[in-house]
């Protein structure tokens, strides 16, 4: 049986998740503005915790927002929130005001994590879920699954390292979701994402509940890199900075597009590949610097974290919601791509075609030599589902 921690929280809130909509035509958009926007836990977040605690807003806010303050009221489940990236992003996420329940779901080792997490006086109640047994009671009634269970990259590993053990847990768990929770949400972080994402596709293909709308490979991380680095460049205020990337999330499939940046800068030659580069290797920069001790766990649960901040705001309906994400999308010849959505409250509203629109040289030609690859893993992915669903 599950734990349950409930929270004393000083504040008076109102569980109201708003009325659910009729799912609506994904559509390809090329005419949004879409300008940088807070970060996680910016300006937005910070006013949602002070209107929690009925403190006003101070009108000095520098956006204008089209729904009335948030409420708790999402029960979110993260998989694997025992490990090294599920114990920093529930923290995160435990600290969301749109939050009304967190389940918490591993192998082992997640009752103390629950119990730590229930200490923190905000509104959700945290609930442990250990073992197989458990994980159908974990997603009842779930509005958002995020997956970061599986093994970390350690120091020579690739992402496609990781497939052979990564990928069986991503199909057993997206089985879990499609039985107990089929209209949540579906967050996939476990690598490698280029894989795991249509995995978890045809699994939800098979089981008759698949809507591309609803299922992201999370890509946040490479946003969140760009942004720092190119920042850090061309000495600008990182709130200001908006790099998206688009492709997928493995080595020469990420490719952060410079041209596009926010505010407009340039760069030189030498610049657009050395950061272009850095933004890839990014990963393998921080599983060398721990020298074995793990890999990207801390920017990666901020990262993820700030997609389901993401996702929250559109289900709560919050109209003005955009994120780079890995999702089914005909951008390209590509069945899977990531690129900058729009989210709403049925999932993705829109994917952002402007964006590869009128690229540099160096970025069309990165765009063209990455397919081969992102294609190689996407039909990695569908085939390994294949192969086990004639072994059954």
């Amino acid at each position: 049986m599950a734990a349950t921690y409930a929270t004393t929280f000083s504040v008076k809130s109102t569980s109201s998740a708003g009325p659910r909509v009729s799912p609506m035509q994904t559509k390809p958009s090329s005419s949004i503005d879409f300008s940088p926007k807070s970060s996680f836990f910016g300006s937005q977040s910070q006013s949602s915790l002070l209107v929690s605690h009925n403190t006003k807003v101070p009108k000095s806010s520098q956006r204008s927002y089209s729904y009335m303050p948030p409420h708790a009221s999402y029960k979110v489940a993260v998989l694997g929130a025992g490990g090294g990236i599920g114990q920093p992003l529930s923290l995160l996420i435990k600290m969301s005001p749109l939050v009304s329940a967190l389940n918490l779901y591993d192998i082992a080792n997640v009752k103390g994590v629950a119990a730590d997490l229930s200490h923190c006086n905000t509104p959700s109640v945290v609930a442990d879920f250990t073992g197989a047994a458990q994980l159908a009671d974990c997603l009842k009634g779930v509005d958002v699954v995020v997956i970061p269970a599986g093994v970390p990259r350690k120091p020579g590993m690739t992402r496609d390292d990781l497939f052979n053990i990564n990928a069986g847990i991503v199909k057993n768990l997206v089985e879990a979701v499609a039985d107990n929770c089929p209209e949540a949400f579906v967050h996939i972080i476990s690598n490698p994402v280029n894989s795991t994402v249509p995995i978890a596709a045809e699994v939800l293909k098979r089981k008759g509940v698949y809507n591309p709308k609803k299922l992201f490979g999370v890509t946040t991380l490479d946003v969140v890199r760009a942004n720092t680095f190119v920042a850090d460049k061309k000495n600008l205020k990182l709130i200001d900075v908006d790099v998206p990337v688009i492709g997928g999330h493995a080595g020469i499939t990420i490719l952060p597009l410079l041209s596009k940046t926010k505010p407009e800068v340039s760069f030189s030659e030498k610049e657009v590949h050395e950061l272009t580069v850095r933004i890839q290797n990014a990963g393998t920069e921080v599983v060398e610097a721990k020298a074995g001790a793990g890999s990207a766990t801390l920017s990666m649960a901020y990262a993820a974290a700030r997609f389901v901040e993401s996702s929250l705001r559109a289900l709560d309906g919050d109209s003005d919601v955009y994120e780079c994400a890995y999702v089914q999308s005909d951008l390209t010849e590509l069945p899977f791509f990531a690129s900058r959505v729009k989210l709403g409250r049925n999932g993705v509203e829109a994917v952002i075609s402007k964006e590869i629109e009128g690229l540099s040289e160096y970025e069309e030609k990165a765009l063209e030599a990455l397919k081969e690859e992102l294609k190689a893993s996407i039909d990695k992915g569908i085939a390994f589902v294949n192969k086990q669903t004639v072994a059954a």
